[in-house]
């Protein structure tokens, strides 16, 4: 039974890059992983807990990933070795300031939004709107996450833009 109403052919190019979002969640949460077992300084506390959050967050999305592939009929991709070749979030080690764990999550957030604004291009071709409601609370939430991230990052007396209507 075709519960999708979409042809399994269309779907295809949607399986494709819902993978490669699937292998860029994986390094994304390896990365909060070794980050927040290696924070060290006097952000340890705020951080430490900031970065399980977030790790809980990506676990959660990679099972809802791997579970809409499913629904569309294929299997996920389910081997490191396979996430390592498929995604381009770069390994890192936990020898970092707090600041540069923020610039390399800020990063991978980047990756990860130009990934999903691909997962949604393509699901937007064939329509499947399970898939751009998916993803679309996911970019969402992300950029929310890398505001907040860039705040933190940010000097005391940084500043943001302002606009005026006049």
């Amino acid at each position: 039974m075709n519960y999708l109403n979409i042809k399994e052919e269309e779907l295809l190019p949607v399986v494709i890059e819902l993978n490669t979002l699937l292998a860029e969640y994986h390094l994304y949460y390896q990365k909060l992983r070794n980050f927040h077992w290696n924070i060290l300084g006097q952000n340890f506390f705020d951080l430490h807990e900031q970065f399980e959050t977030m790790y809980m967050d990506a676990r959660e999305k990679i099972d809802e990933i791997a579970e809409r592939i499913l629904t569309l009929r294929y299997h996920p991709m389910s081997n490191l070795s396979a996430y390592l070749k498929t995604g381009t979030i770069e390994e890192s080690t936990g020898k970092k300031t707090d600041r540069e764990m923020i610039g390399e999550i800020l990063k991978a957030h980047s990756i990860l939004l130009k990934q999903m604004s691909k997962v949604v291009k393509k699901a937007n071709e064939v329509g499947d709107e399970g898939t751009i409601d998916l993803i679309g609370a996911y970019i969402r939430q992300l950029e929310k996450t890398s505001w907040m991230l860039n705040a933190w990052n940010k000097e005391k007396n940084g500043e943001l833009k302002t606009a005026t209507i006049i």
